[in-house]
C-alpha cells in the first residue's frame, strides 16, 4: 500500500466520488467501513446548520477517515439581461409542459469562497479529509483549513490546474478525466479540457510532486488497476456508487442506469451553465440545439434547470430528468456499498496478479 493510503489508513486504494445531490452519509459511512474513503458533498446541503449536523451523524456512525467536497466555484456576477434571454429561450419548453420558467435567476448553490459559516463548520469539525471541487479556497480558508490537520483534496481537469493546485500548497491531486459523470472540477467553466483519464493521470503524475488520485469512467478493478499502474495512488468511482442502495437517486435514475444496451452520455451545459456529463435525452436532444443562446452562468442556470424537471415530473414527462453518469455507466452493478468495495478489491487483486 502506497503513502497516500497508509496515512489514511486505507485498506483498499478507493474513494468513492462525493456526487452532490446522491451521495449521503449512510453511503459514506459504508464505504469508509469497507476499508474505502467514503465522501459526502456539501454544494447541495440546504446550509451550514445541515452540514455541521451531517458531520457529526458521520463523526458517530464511523471511526475511521471521510471525505468532505465543497464546492469553489468564482460566483457569477449578476446578469439580468442574459439571465431574461435564456429563460426566454426555455419559456416554450415550459409552456409544452403546462408550466412557466422562474421570472429571475439567482445562484442556488453558494461558493466556500464566500461561505464563511461552513468554513467555521468544518474548522469546528475536523474531518480528515477536505475536498475542493471547481477551483481553490481562498488563501485565508486554506489556512484555516490546513492548520486543523486535514488532507486537503484538490480536483483538477488538466496540467495546469494541477499546477495551480500544488502551488496553492493542497496535499493531493484527483486528475478527473472527460469520461466522468457530473460536473468535472474545471477551474474555469467555459473551458473544457477534455483529457482522458488515463492520459491525465500520466500528465498530472509527471508533472507533479504530489500524490495523484484518478477519476473519470472507471467502474470496475481492471478501471482501478490501469490508473494505479498509470501511477495514481488511488481510483475515485462515482457512477459504480449511484445504484448501491445506500444513495439518495431515484428508482428511476437507477433504472436508466443499469438499462441494457446502456443509455449514451454525453457532455452538455444547458442543465446548470457548467460542461456535465449525462444520459442522453430531451433535456439534452431538444434544448442544447445549434443557435441556441448563451446558457445562463453557473448555478443561475441550473435553477432554470431544476425548475424544468420539476415541471417535467409533474406533467409525467420523465424525459427531462437529470441523470449524471460517467462513460463507463454501461458498467453498473447493483450492490450494497460495502459489497461493491470488496469486490472492487478482489478484482483489483486479480487485474495486478
Amino acid at each position: 500500500m502506497n503513502s497516500f493510503c497508509e496515512r489514511l489508513g486505507l485498506l483498499h486504494p478507493i474513494i468513492q466520488a462525493p456526487m452532490a445531490g446522491v451521495s449521503t452519509p449512510a453511503l459514506a459511512v459504508a464505504v469508509s467501513e469497507a476499508g474505502a474513503l467514503g465522501s459526502l458533498a456539501t454544494a447541495a446541503l440546504p446550509g451550514p446548520e445541515v452540514v455541521a449536523q451531517q458531520l457529526a451523524e458521520l463523526a458517530t456512525a464511523t471511526n475511521r477517515p471521510f471525505n468532505v467536497n465543497v464546492f469553489c466555484h468564482q460566483p457569477s456576477p449578476a446578469d439580468p439581461a442574459h439571465d431574461a434571454q435564456w429563460l426566454a429561450y426555455l419559456r416554450p419548453f415550459f409552456a409544452d409542459l403546462h408550466s412557466t420558467p422562474p421570472t429571475q435567476l439567482q445562484e442556488i448553490y453558494s461558493s466556500f469562497r464566500t461561505n464563511d459559516a461552513l468554513l467555521a463548520v468544518l474548522v469546528q469539525a475536523q474531518p480528515r479529509v477536505i475536498s475542493f471541487h471547481f477551483g481553490l479556497p481562498t488563501a485565508p480558508q486554506l489556512a484555516a483549513l490546513r492548520r486543523t490537520g486535514a488532507l486537503l483534496l484538490a480536483c483538477v481537469t488538466s496540467p495546469a490546474e494541477a499546477h495551480v493546485a500544488e502551488a496553492a500548497g493542497v496535499d493531493a491531486l484527483l486528475a478527473q478525466g472527460v469520461e466522468a459523470g457530473g460536473h468535472r472540477g474545471t477551474f474555469d467553466p467555459v473551458i473544457e479540457p477534455g483529457i482522458p483519464t488515463l492520459e491525465l493521470t500520466r500528465q498530472v503524475v509527471q508533472q507533479s510532486r504530489l500524490p495523484v488520485i484518478a477519476a473519470g469512467g472507471l467502474m470496475d478493478g481492471a478501471d482501478l488497476a490501469a490508473v494505479l499502474r498509470a501511477g495514481a495512488v488511488a481510483g475515485q468511482f462515482g457512477t459504480a456508487f449511484v445504484a448501491c442502495p445506500e444513495s439518495a437517486a431515484s428508482a428511476a435514475y437507477r433504472a436508466a442506469l443499469l438499462q441494457q444496451p446502456p443509455l449514451p452520455t454525453a457532455l452538455t451545459t444547458v442543465i446548470s451553465g457548467r460542461p456535465a456529463r449525462g444520459l442522453v435525452n430531451r433535456f439534452m436532444q431538444d434544448i442544447d440545439q445549434p443557435g441556441r443562446p448563451p446558457v445562463a452562468a453557473y448555478s443561475r442556470a441550473f435553477q432554470a434547470g431544476k425548475a424544468l424537471v420539476a415541471a417535467a415530473q409533474q406533467a409525467n414527462e420523465p424525459g427531462f430528468a437529470v441523470q449524471w453518469a460517467g462513460m463507463g455507466v454501461g458498467r453498473a452493478r447493483v450492490l450494497p456499498a460495502a459489497e461493491l468495495v470488496r469486490t472492487l478489491a478482489l478484482e483489483l487483486h486479480q487485474a495486478l496478479a
